[in-house]
Protein backbone atom coordinates (compact mmCIF):
# COMPACT_ATOMS: atom_id res chain seq x y z
CA UNK A 1 0.00 0.00 0.00
CA UNK A 2 1.39 3.18 -1.44
CA UNK A 3 0.37 6.79 0.40
CA UNK A 4 0.97 10.19 -0.60
CA UNK A 5 0.16 13.24 2.01
CA UNK A 6 0.46 16.61 0.82
CA UNK A 7 0.70 19.24 3.46
CA UNK A 8 1.36 23.25 2.92
CA UNK A 9 -1.47 24.44 1.38
CA UNK A 10 -3.16 27.79 2.51
CA UNK A 11 -4.47 31.17 2.51
CA UNK A 12 -2.05 33.93 1.01
CA UNK A 13 -2.28 37.64 -0.22
CA UNK A 14 -1.52 38.08 -3.89
CA UNK A 15 2.75 38.02 -3.96
CA UNK A 16 3.15 36.25 -0.86
CA UNK A 17 4.59 32.64 -0.88
CA UNK A 18 4.03 29.25 0.04
CA UNK A 19 5.49 25.86 0.48
CA UNK A 20 3.63 22.29 -0.49
CA UNK A 21 4.92 19.19 0.45
CA UNK A 22 4.32 15.61 -0.55
CA UNK A 23 5.42 12.69 1.32
CA UNK A 24 5.07 9.50 -0.42
CA UNK A 25 4.84 6.23 2.32
CA UNK A 26 4.37 2.20 2.30
CA UNK A 27 5.86 -0.58 -0.14
CA UNK A 28 7.95 1.84 -2.20
CA UNK A 29 11.13 0.54 -4.36
CA UNK A 30 11.75 3.35 -6.47
CA UNK A 31 10.52 6.48 -7.32
CA UNK A 32 10.99 8.17 -10.74
CA UNK A 33 9.47 11.28 -11.88
CA UNK A 34 7.76 13.25 -8.99
CA UNK A 35 4.80 16.10 -10.41
CA UNK A 36 2.78 18.56 -8.95
CA UNK A 37 -0.31 19.15 -10.85
CA UNK A 38 -3.58 22.14 -9.87
CA UNK A 39 -6.80 22.49 -10.69
CA UNK A 40 -8.88 25.69 -10.59
CA UNK A 41 -12.58 25.42 -10.40
CA UNK A 42 -14.18 25.12 -13.78
CA UNK A 43 -10.83 24.33 -15.25
CA UNK A 44 -8.99 21.02 -16.49
CA UNK A 45 -6.06 19.86 -14.31
CA UNK A 46 -2.76 21.02 -15.48
CA UNK A 47 0.55 20.08 -14.99
CA UNK A 48 2.70 22.65 -12.94
CA UNK A 49 6.02 21.10 -12.56
CA UNK A 50 7.85 18.01 -12.73
CA UNK A 51 11.21 16.89 -11.91
CA UNK A 52 12.95 13.30 -12.40
CA UNK A 53 15.29 11.42 -10.30
CA UNK A 54 18.12 13.24 -11.11
CA UNK A 55 16.71 16.35 -9.98
CA UNK A 56 15.91 17.85 -13.08
CA UNK A 57 12.84 20.26 -13.11
CA UNK A 58 10.56 20.97 -15.52
CA UNK A 59 7.42 23.94 -15.45
CA UNK A 60 4.62 25.04 -17.31
CA UNK A 61 5.01 28.59 -18.63
CA UNK A 62 2.76 29.73 -16.49
CA UNK A 63 4.86 29.49 -13.33
CA UNK A 64 8.59 29.76 -14.79
CA UNK A 65 11.12 31.62 -12.74
CA UNK A 66 7.68 31.85 -9.88
CA UNK A 67 7.68 28.12 -8.61
CA UNK A 68 10.43 26.02 -7.86
CA UNK A 69 9.75 22.30 -7.25
CA UNK A 70 12.74 19.75 -5.47
CA UNK A 71 12.65 16.39 -4.25
CA UNK A 72 14.17 15.03 -0.92
CA UNK A 73 14.90 11.00 -2.20
CA UNK A 74 15.90 9.77 1.17
CA UNK A 75 12.71 11.28 1.94
CA UNK A 76 11.05 9.69 -0.71
CA UNK A 77 9.48 13.34 -0.40
CA UNK A 78 8.67 16.32 -3.21
CA UNK A 79 8.16 20.19 -2.63
CA UNK A 80 7.05 22.72 -4.49
CA UNK A 81 7.96 26.77 -3.38
CA UNK A 82 5.32 28.85 -4.68
CA UNK A 83 6.70 32.83 -4.84
CA UNK A 84 5.17 35.66 -6.27
CA UNK A 85 1.73 34.34 -6.01
CA UNK A 86 -1.51 35.59 -8.42
CA UNK A 87 -4.86 35.12 -7.90
CA UNK A 88 -4.59 33.00 -10.94
CA UNK A 89 -3.19 30.64 -8.90
CA UNK A 90 -5.72 29.76 -7.02
CA UNK A 91 -6.79 25.93 -7.80
CA UNK A 92 -6.00 22.35 -5.48
CA UNK A 93 -2.75 21.42 -5.95
CA UNK A 94 -2.03 17.68 -6.16
CA UNK A 95 1.32 15.62 -6.06
CA UNK A 96 2.05 12.52 -8.01
CA UNK A 97 4.45 9.97 -8.40
CA UNK A 98 5.64 7.58 -10.78
CA UNK A 99 7.03 4.85 -8.50
CA UNK A 100 7.82 0.95 -8.23
CA UNK A 101 6.04 -1.39 -5.72
CA UNK A 102 5.49 -4.62 -5.22
CA UNK A 103 2.46 -3.88 -7.76
CA UNK A 104 4.95 -2.50 -10.26
CA UNK A 105 5.41 0.51 -11.59
CA UNK A 106 2.10 3.13 -11.59
CA UNK A 107 1.16 6.51 -10.68
CA UNK A 108 0.35 7.27 -7.67
CA UNK A 109 -1.76 10.52 -6.52
CA UNK A 110 -2.07 13.06 -3.14
CA UNK A 111 -5.62 13.54 -1.67
CA UNK A 112 -4.96 17.65 -3.26
CA UNK A 113 -4.62 20.53 -1.26
CA UNK A 114 -6.20 24.14 -1.40
CA UNK A 115 -4.50 26.73 -2.01
CA UNK A 116 -6.09 30.51 -2.51
CA UNK A 117 -4.56 33.73 -3.87
CA UNK A 118 -6.29 36.96 -2.51
CA UNK A 119 -5.77 39.88 -4.28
Amino acid sequence: QVQLVESGGGLVQAGGSLRLSCAASGSIGFISAMRWHRQAPGKQRELVASITFNGIPNYADSVKGRFTISRDNAKNTVYLQLSSLKPEDTAVYYCSMALYSTNGLSEYWGQGTQVTVSS
